[in-house]
């Protein structure tokens, strides 16, 4: 058999002509690609008892291509990119500055100092309760204990602002 430079050689305008029949113009070189390990697969399994390689061959490409065009069309319906203007727009939705400790403790009128622990720890530095309860060396249902009621009692206050 001829050596596979040889084939790429030969079956070039054959691979072209079933990218277009599939019409694959988007990352055309990686289908090419695609069609020359079709290529290279198909030299290695072809028996000349059962036929033309040019035949097996244009088949096997063909299979191999709509089986990848199958892949890359599942795994673009399940990722969504994106477009560049959605990075712009959502760039400046956020506030650049976080909740400042004058902001956070504006809220705490009426909490005790346990439950301001709490307050500061879980919003200013961003602690699991597990954390805040190693720092201050309790057990965590009493840090959890800290957050009820500081939930309890800033609701409340929420709720009598008009």
């Amino acid at each position: 058999m001829v050596s596979f430079e040889e084939l790429v050689v030969q079956y070039t305008p054959m691979i072209h002509r079933i990218l277009k029949s599939l019409s694959i113009y988007r990352n055309r070189e990686e289908f090419y690609q695609t069609a020359l390990i079709g290529l290279w697969e198909a030299q290695k399994g072809f028996d000349a008892g059962k036929g033309t390689f040019t035949n097996y061959a244009y088949s096997y490409i063909k299979g191999k291509l709509l089986l990848e065009l199958t892949r890359c069309s599942r795994y673009e319906a399940g990722n969504v990119y994106p477009k560049e203007e959605y990075w712009g727009l959502i760039e400046g939705s956020c506030s650049p500055l976080p909740l400042g400790m004058e902001q956070v403790l504006a809220y705490c009128h009426g909490l005790t100092e346990k439950e301001k622990k709490w307050v500061t720890s879980t919003f200013l530095e961003d602690l699991s309760i597990k954390e805040i309860a190693l720092r201050e060396k309790v057990s965590i249902s009493a840090v959890k204990q800290w957050k009820g009621s500081a939930l309890k009692k800033l609701r409340a206050g929420l709720e009598l602002k008009p």
